[in-house]
């Protein structure tokens, strides 16, 4: 019986072949595309589970009050690990690490500038599971001038020889022995490192603070269990130390943050860009509306098929086939289908994996696939698939009355018909929602990128500057300034986009004076004309200024000038013009407002623009940056005259640089990714729709042959027919809108709201993705229509 089940079934499918292609087709790309997300929510929830000891290692985070203002973030001062691994026995090891600026590594005549190079404590190894093929984890990092190199770095700078015991040349100046080989971090990993150095070869590895948070430190707890309360026992603690520096009600505390939560649930940044949470979500229901749209294209085009096996049916019946048999056959031709579609997903999956992996930045292990829970979850997930799109249309076959079968043939009924119109509503409710969120995120990507910054990030060269270029950085300063095509070039500690220095300013030298925190950025006399920053009060620094940094006679006859932004002198409760000649102090250092700038976005524009202090670097000695202006024309005879002068002046260092607009799309990054793989999902939805409406179409012309053959007759023009079929669908996706429209708008609100500056939703937005669905089912059906309009009536009619 199972064969001949088969045997019908698979006849069905060849007979016919629209029905057939449309429905595998439209279950494997939905397969497919749970597969390939599946790939990735499994890789983004894997993120630090690979550690022995994952579910004990906790990050910890800063929380502080400056003046009754909250502040967060994911960094520590130097303090907090020793003071507190000492006063709480839950804690049974610390490790802090410092992700210091690029530094320029030399073995021989190989010299790179190198990323992700790390300080950090001894036990670094010992709390994270980095396994090193060569050297001893116990003490790779137990003495200054140590350093644990990945083995791509070995195989970089020494190809097939060992590194263990060789000797790299750090920033140009000091001599660190290679104490041990790490295997490279897997990808999945926050911690991605190329080299890590001892925490004891820091400069200040042994001036203790609670204030300076550049840290990123880690407990390993005894037990998991001991957070939530340590977390309530370190708060005490804290309130009752008096070498932290507080004042008023100002409190400082910190969180400890489950490692495996930190990459998708932390809402602070911290070793690598954090994912979100809820980017998961949009994917798994992006993914589980396509696998919904293919499942209603299959119950859709089974039920309508039925008019074509009344025949079929009806003798099967009055041979003596009972329901359940019927029932069993169409169920199974449901599994036979969704069998094919699910081979061919894989298949399909497998191919388009690189370029799913190019897509969201990850490499992807299709191995997963052949884990054992992977292959259990596809086989729960391809009985559910099964059951869901087979079901219906199964129950309704099977129960068709054998009278009426023999009396008048097979017709849906009105309830049947209901069911099939609610279902293509909701295609449609999909449709209209992907058009608008689409719609609405590459407006809010395009506002961001046109947005008016308040300076000028076009034709900006940010260089990098190191410890001997700091000595040296007039010089090259002036010689840059030189280069043909460049108009301007100034320095600062860190880039404009993103900067995140927090100091307090306060209007009197009184300790006990309420404090203003404010962002600080030190720079040099040329900022403002580098950057294009407005002044509306006051004047830009000279190099009178610069020399009135004097720091001789014990800094007797020394002058600092601030130049302050809008928001920080309305925080201060000075009007603009009020400010100028002020006298303010900066971290208790005395100097005069010489100007307020306009306000300027110095911060992703998820924040608020925030008050801000710009002071002038005496000496270079927090100079990081170095911005270099150029014109435009002939970028690259002028990059390539920046290049020849900085060989002449930094020989030490591979030229390197970067556009500053490069740098601030990548602070939208996760944004940018999200709206690709949004729409790329979001298309193959509306094509699956567009593609169950066209096979459904080309059915419901054929059950209304005769009726249009009769129409025909009685004169009806070919647009007459055309739109009689048409206008039904009309009413569908006008009934769609109206439920998706809010729905729309409640969701992508949301996600604007974590952006301080935003598009506004227009209703313009609504009103074109109403249109274009209307469109898109009109042209879907549009063939379908116009073929059965020009169709021949005798042929309908003559069955009469």
């Amino acid at each position: 019986m199972l064969k001949i089940y088969f045997k019908i079934a698979w006849r069905n499918l060849a007979k016919n072949k629209l029905y057939s292609l449309v429905n595998i087709g439209g279950l494997t790309i939905g397969i497919a595309s749970c597969i390939l997300i599946g790939l990735y929510v499994s890789n983004e929830l894997s993120y630090d589970r690979f550690n022995k000891n994952a579910d004990r290692l906790v990050r910890v985070t800063t929380e502080y009050t400056v003046n009754g203002t909250k502040h967060q973030i994911g960094t520590t001062a130097s303090m907090e690990g020793p003071r507190l691994a000492g006063a709480f026995p839950q804690i049974e090891s610390y490790v802090r690490i410092r992700n210091r600026d690029p530094y320029v590594v030399r073995y021989g005549e190989k010299t790179f500038v190198e990323p992700r190079f790390f300080f950090a404590d001894s036990t670094f190894f010992k709390m994270f599971s980095f396994p090193l093929a060569e050297g001893d984890p116990q003490s790779a990092l137990d003495a200054p001038g140590k350093i644990v190199i990945s083995q791509s770095m070995e195989r970089k700078y020494f190809g097939n020889a060992k590194a263990l015991g060789k000797l790299l040349l750090v920033g140009g100046t000091k001599s660190y022995i290679v104490s041990g080989v790490a295997k490279d971090a897997p990808a999945n990993s926050q911690i991605k490192f190329n080299f890590v150095a001892s925490y004891a070869s820091l400069p200040d590895a042994n001036v203790p603070s609670w204030n300076i948070a550049i840290y990123t430190t880690y407990f390993l707890l005894h037990n998991p269990q001991d957070r939530p309360g340590l977390e309530k026992k370190i708060a005490a603690y804290m309130s009752a130390q008096k070498d932290v520096g507080l004042t008023g009600n100002d409190y400082l505390i910190y969180h400890l943050e489950p490692l495996t939560r930190v990459h998708l649930y932390s809402s602070v940044g911290g070793l690598e860009p954090n994912g979100n949470i809820t980017y998961i979500y949009i994917l798994v229901a992006v993914a589980l509306l396509i696998l919904c749209i293919a499942c209603v294209n299959y119950t859709n085009l089974a039920t309508a098929q039925s008019v074509t096996r009344t025949s079929e049916i009806g003798i099967r019946k009055v041979l003596g086939s009972a329901k359940w048999q019927l029932f069993l056959q169409f169920i199974g031709e449901s599994l036979l289908l969704n069998f094919i579609a699910f081979i061919l997903a894989i298949v399909l999956a497998i191919f388009a994996l690189p370029l799913f992996d190019a897509l969201v930045e990850r490499p992807l292990d299709p191995a997963l696939l052949l884990n054992p829970a992977a292959i259990g979850l596809m086989i729960l997930f391809f009985a559910l698939i099964s059951f869901a799109s087979g079901v219906y249309p199964s129950f309704i076959l099977s129960n068709i009355k054998l009278i009426k079968v023999l009396k008048s043939g097979f017709s849906f009924s009105a309830k049947g018909g209901g069911l099939r119109k609610s279902l293509i509503v909701f295609q449609f409710i999909v449709s209209v929602f992907l058009i608008i969120s689409t719609t609405i995120i590459f407006q809010q990507l395009s506002y961001i990128q046109h947005k008016n910054l308040g300076y000028d990030k076009d034709h900006l060269i940010v260089l990098p500057v190191d410890g001997i270029m700091r000595a040296n950085y007039q010089p090259i300063k002036d010689a840059l300034e030189r280069v043909p095509g460049v108009t301007a070039v100034s320095s600062g500690y860190q880039e404009i986009t993103n900067i995140g220095w927090p100091d307090a300013l306060r209007t009197s030298p009184d300790a006990a004076a309420a404090p203003l925190l404010t962002t600080v950025s030190p720079t040099d006399i040329d900022f403002v004309r580098t950057m294009g920053v407005q002044i509306i009060a006051g004047s830009d620094y000279s190099l009178s200024d610069w020399k009135q940094l004097n720091s001789a006679n014990n800094n007797r006859d020394r002058h600092t000038t601030y130049l302050l932004n809008e928001s920080a002198v309305k925080a201060l409760g000075f009007t603009p013009d009020q400010a100028i000649g002020k006298t303010l102090y900066l971290n208790f250092n005395k100097g005069i407002v010489k100007a307020v700038v306009k306000d300027f976005h110095f911060a992703p524009l998820h924040e608020p623009i925030k008050p801000l202090v710009i002071f002038l670097d005496s000496g270079y000695t927090r100079t990081y940056q170095c911005y270099v202006k150029i014109s435009g024309q002939n970028i690259p005879a002028t990059l390539q005259a920046i290049n020849d002068t900085w060989r002449s002046y930094v020989p030490h260092r591979p030229f390197q640089f970067h556009f500053l607009d490069d740098n601030y799309n990548m602070l939208y990054h996760d944004e940018q990714q999200t709206a690709k793989i949004f729409s790329t999902f979001s298309t193959l939805a509306i094509f699956l729709a567009c593609l169950g409406l066209f096979a459904l179409a080309g059915y419901i012309t054929v059950q209304r042959a005769k009726e249009i053959g009769i129409r025909k007759v009685l004169g009806a023009e070919v647009m007459q027919i055309v739109l009689l079929i048409s206008k039904d669908f009309v009413k569908l996706v006008a009934i769609a809108s109206v439920i998706a429209f809010p729905v729309a708008w409640l969701s992508t609100n949301s996600w604007l709201q974590s952006f301080a500056y935003r598009v506004n939703i227009g209703w313009w937005v609504f009103l074109t993705a109403g249109l274009a669905t209307t469109a898109i089912a009109l042209l879907t059906i549009g063939f379908q229509a116009i073929r059965a309009a020009n169709m021949n009536p005798i042929k309908s009619l003559k069955t009469e």
